[in-house]
């Protein structure tokens, strides 16, 4: 692909993000995202053939990001990491609501290897995952179990995430008792602190 395509495509990736975080995944449309980033409506077929290919680029500069958030907590055992890693994760889904959104809409996206161009979602979530599975083994000594309990933790965290973002949470709990929470949680799946 020449650079000026690269750019365009670029410019329509952009394009979607910002539409993704303003409005949400369902206003993510190829003919929206071709006004916004200035080109004609047909343009984004040239680089997404399909939608879901354009929403999977969207939503891979999602993961990119929760990436570099996660790989900014420091901590110095395995849990104060994986408490910091929940925080990181709960905070992207409430500041980045729409592309939090749309990152877990598989649905929505291409994530079984079949888009033309770029890595599969897989590979972005994949890394994500296996460190998070690590983590667990540290904390619990079981290595062979880690990857289920990292899953039902995601899961969990994910299930977090949501009723935190339609204030569910706070008519359970009332106000500021996200922390208690979030620590009951990898209580539950950790076991109690050490």
């Amino acid at each position: 692909m020449s650079d000026a395509g690269e750019s365009l495509r670029e410019r329509l990736v952009d394009a979607g993000v910002e539409l993704v975080l303003a409005e949400g995944s369902g206003a993510v449309g190829l003919r929206e995202i071709a006004r916004r980033a200035g080109v004609s409506h047909g343009a984004p077929r040239r680089y997404f053939p399909t939608h879901r290919e354009l929403l999977s680029a969207v939503a891979r500069r999602g993961f990119a990001e929760l990436a570099a958030r996660f790989a900014e907590v420091g901590a110095a055992d395995a849990r104060g990491q994986l408490a910091g890693i929940a925080r990181a994760y709960l905070g992207f889904a409430d500041e980045r609501r729409g592309m939090y959104e749309l990152m877990f809409r598989h649905d929505l996206l291409n994530g079984d290897g079949q888009e033309a161009d770029g890595p599969r979602l897989r590979e972005e979530t994949g890394p994500l995952f296996a460190e998070m599975a690590r983590l667990v083994g540290e904390c619990t000594g079981d290595a062979g179990r880690a990857p289920v309990v990292a899953a039902a933790l995601w899961a969990n965290l994910h299930g977090l995430a949501q009723l935190q973002g339609w204030g569910s949470t706070r008519l359970m709990l009332g106000e500021g008792r996200e922390g208690e929470l979030l620590d009951a949680v990898l209580a539950a799946h950790l076991g109690g602190a050490r």
